[in-house]
């Protein structure tokens, strides 16, 4: 049609003229739909050049601001189009940049590569024709929506909006491609849509349990109700009944905890009870004498070194009258209790649930097979209030003394030794004298007007606990004498003042940290009668001193004492002190303790029977178990141990049964040591014949462990007797021996007493103090370059000291001499009256001319 003007081309037709011409920008890349699938022969989007990692997701990275886009470059072809729908593995990540990074780069070097190149502009794409209207662009199912467009031409059909995910190198979007609505044209794809991969990281969060404390993990099964008393005699034997014993010595009064037997088989006192038949229907009965809240029961074998006998499992039974008896249940079954698998390892069961009542029954069902039935037992439980009876039961005083009545344990003892100290600074001293084993430190309390420094005429006393680490209560004495002294002088109590200011106190309250440590892991009623008792190596401390009584002996027997062997300070043999000698650190520490003060008075606090023992503790005849065996100051040691066992409670009380199988109180409750057991190698011996210190060894309690419920009535039954006998280290005499021209002090002078073959000796100011019984007596004292001076003491019965002191000549040899006992000079001063005064002596017997 010639000569007609020609109608504007339609849109459809330039965008496919500008198709010929020049690629077009890379189309957003989107999974294909059902509804508009992609035409064959299209390309696919090429990588973004200038841009690490673009694989073709349709994710790209933001390019920095101001940089234009623009085709790829002809030197990288374009990648294919991997397929969407398969999944792939995440590339990783790199700190502070996009996930999708490069493979194969090292994501350290990405942050230093340049940037990308500038491309061109794409050409601007013309409007696309109006859509119809209620027909929204097709989108692929469960894909995000397209990213926003740029603004098209004014009169243009907008696209819904959509925002699309910020990558690092800026926004990613999709140039418009041909439009659908052409004559000729095929129908153009739907805009693809980003897919947008996210990836949610759930991180699982695992709650750890905490740490249970060491202690709390080695703590052992405790009830909170307390033992009965079976060990500690608070249960009388009357409250014990049994279906059937043996013997008289195995009734059911010896069925406590820990009794021990004696050393014959057959013996009146034996260690546990036994029934006489052997069937399922016998049993042991507990009268609780009220009603009580029952939570469990201990148990133990017999204590023999004949037999072996134990029970193996038993049921337990209570009741309120003894007629009907109820059996402990475990749900709907009666329970059956596990028992022992060896004679002295204590078991405990606590029933299922407290049961309440006046009476419990043990009734064993299986036994060692070897054996017979037998058993030891303790009780736990709660006394609870009876409605109908008014008249109570007599219990036992409380004490009145707030004290911390408790078992401490290595860290809680530090505490309250650092307690103590901080309320009474200045009477109060703590140090260590050396360590154990396992490297805890063996601390000691000094109470004193002065502490730290001795005092000249004022006496050194000492109390030494735990030296058999099961054996507690003398532990638990000593830190309650600590308050007890430190609050009282604070209150201006004139005993304790008096006590305080003439006496230098100090306070060991632990020999064997390691022992009571094991011991107190497994609580009051479960460390048995021996768990504890030696140290960490397996020494016992009452036998690791140096044997200086064969020694002593030895020489009386071929009259050498005292003009060739000493009758006290005997040296330490040289085979003890080699380094491969058995001797525990412990033992060292207490020794050196003794040589660095000069005690006078001592106590050595045990437990496990009701008797004070005094020296000797070794049997002369070395073959023999049992010998009266005296020292020189017998009759001092029997008023020491008199003292303490007198104004004991427990001790002086007519109604209290035998702990074991030995009656103490036939002899006062006292006893001469090897008279009671021989112990060779006893720290009572040793600081009696290798210092000037007598010491005495005190048995507390039936109990070795006792139950923290029974700490305040032992505090009530020693307390007397701990003050007592701290005060018997004034009787007798004390002086000061000196050297009569210079006044000053004598040290290692010797005291001896006529009619006393023992002496002592002057500490290093030239003090000393001499026990001794009411009387007069005639004391002598000497020194290396001295000549010897006697005179009369008389002491008095009342408990202060009679002054006794000397002043020494020195010797004709060591006048001559011009030298002091020692070997040192003697001062100018006195060397030049001493000339002169010889010098008229010879003027004197010269003739005259």
């Amino acid at each position: 049609m010639l000569g007609l003007p020609l109608a504007p081309p339609p849109p459809l037709l330039l965008l496919l003229l500008l198709l010929v011409l020049g690629p077009p920008p890379p189309p957003a890349r989107a999974a294909p739909t059902a509804a508009s699938p992609r035409p064959r022969g299209l390309p696919a989007a090429p990588a973004e050049p200038g841009r690490p990692g673009a694989t073709g997701m349709g994710t790209a990275t933001r390019p920095p601001r101001g940089t234009a886009t623009g085709p790829p470059r002809p030197d990288r072809p374009p990648q294919p189009r991997p397929d969407p729908l398969r999944p792939r593995p995440d590339p990783p990540k790199a700190p502070g940049r996009d996930p999708r990074g490069a493979p194969g780069r090292d994501p350290r070097r990405a942050r230093h590569r340049a940037p990308p190149r500038p491309r061109p502009d794409p050409p601007r794409p013309r409007p696309a024709p109006p859509e119809a209207p209620g027909r929204p662009p097709p989108e692929a199912p469960g894909r995000a929506p397209p990213p926003a467009p740029r603004a098209p031409p004014r009169g243009a059909a907008r696209p819904p909006p959509a925002p699309a995910p910020p990558s690092a190198g800026g926004w990613s979007g999709a140039a418009p491609g041909p439009q659908p609505g052409g004559p000729s044209a095929p129908p153009a794809p739907a805009p693809r849509k980003k897919l947008v991969r996210v990836k949610v990281v759930r991180k699982k969060v695992v709650k750890k349990k905490p740490k249970a404390p060491a202690k709390e993990a080695a703590a052992p099964q405790e009830s909170q109700c307390p033992p009965l008393g079976l060990e500690s005699l608070r249960v009388l034997d009357s409250q014990l009944r049994a279906s059937s014993d043996k013997r008289y010595g195995l009734g059911a009064h010896r069925g406590r905890l820990n009794i021990q037997s004696g050393l014959y088989d057959g013996d009146f006192y034996d260690g546990g009870w036994c029934a006489g038949q052997e069937d399922t229907e016998q049993w042991l009965e507990v009268d609780a004498r009220g009603l009580t809240n029952f939570t469990g029961v201990i148990t133990q074998g017999l204590n023999s070194i004949w037999t072996y006998d134990w029970v193996t499992s038993y049921k337990v039974q209570v009741s309120n009258d003894t007629h009907t008896w109820q059996p402990c249940r475990n749900g709907t079954e009666e329970a059956i209790f596990p028992g022992n698998k060896d004679p002295e390892t204590p078991v405990l069961n606590l029933l299922p649930s407290p049961v309440v009542a006046r009476y419990l029954r043990i009734n064993p069902q299986t036994w060692f097979p070897n054996g017979t039935i037998c058993l030891r037992a303790e009780v736990l439980g709660c006394p609870l209030p009876d409605p109908n009876n008014i008249h109570s039961w007599p219990s036992q005083p409380l004490p009145t003394d707030k004290l911390d009545f408790r078992h401490h344990n290595y860290k809680e003892m530090r505490k309250l030794m650092k307690r103590v100290n901080d309320e009474c600074p200045d009477i109060t001293r703590v140090y260590s004298i050396g360590k154990s084993y396992l490297g805890l430190k063996m601390y000691v309390m000094e109470i004193s007007d002065n502490p730290g420094q001795h005092e000249v005429g004022e006496p050194e006393f000492r109390y030494v606990a735990g030296m058999h680490g099961n054996e507690v209560l003398g532990r638990e004495l000593l830190l309650n004498l600590m308050e007890y002294l430190c609050r009282e002088f604070r209150l201006g109590n004139p005993r304790v003042v008096q006590l305080v200011t003439e006496t230098r106190i100090h306070l060991l309250p632990s020999m064997n940290p390691d022992g009571y440590e094991t011991a107190y892991k497994l609580g009051s009623e479960l460390s048995g009668w021996a768990m504890g008792r030696w140290t960490y190596e397996g020494i016992d401390l009452n036998h690791n001193f140096a044997d200086l009584n064969t020694a002593l002996w030895d020489a009386e027997d071929n009259d050498l004492v005292p003009h060739e062997f000493p009758n006290h300070y005997i040296p330490i043999p040289e085979y003890y002190t080699f380094a491969n000698a058995t001797v525990a650190p412990e033992t060292r520490a207490v020794i050196d303790w003794m040589q660095r003060y000069p005690f006078v008075l001592s106590a050595n606090l045990h437990g496990g029977e009701l008797v004070v023992t005094y020296p000797f503790d070794m049997t002369r005849t070395y073959w023999k178990a049992q010998e009266l065996t005296p020292t020189a100051d017998d009759g001092v040691f029997r008023w020491l141990a008199t003292v303490y066992a007198t104004s004991n409670l427990a001790m002086a009380s007519e109604e209290r049964r035998l702990c074991h199988y030995d009656d103490f109180m036939r002899f006062g409750n006292i006893i001469n040591g090897a008279n009671w057991h021989t112990v060779p190698g006893s720290m009572n011996d040793f600081s009696y014949l290798h210092t000037n210190c007598f010491e005495i060894t005190v048995e507390l309690s039936c109990d070795k462990f006792p139950h923290a419920s029974e700490l305040p009535a032992e505090w009530e039954n020693n307390r007397e007797s701990l003050l007592l006998y701290m005060e018997q280290v004034h009787r007798g005499i004390k002086g000061v021996v000196r050297d009569r021209d210079t006044e000053q002090g004598i040290a290692n002078a010797i005291i001896s007493v006529d009619g006393i073959n023992h002496d002592v000796r002057t500490a290093f100011d030239g003090d000393y103090w001499r026990l001794l019984n009411p009387g007069e007596y005639e004391v002598t004292a000497r020194a290396e370059g001295y000549e010897a001076a006697t005179r009369p003491c008389r002491v008095s019965y009342e408990n202060v000291p009679t002054p006794c002191s000397f002043r020494l000549a020195r010797a004709r040899r060591q006048r001559a001499r011009g030298r002091q006992p020692g070997g040192s000079r003697l001062p100018p001063d006195l060397l030049l009256r001493l000339r002169r005064q010889r010098l008229r002596r010879l003027r004197a017997h010269r003739p005259a001319a």
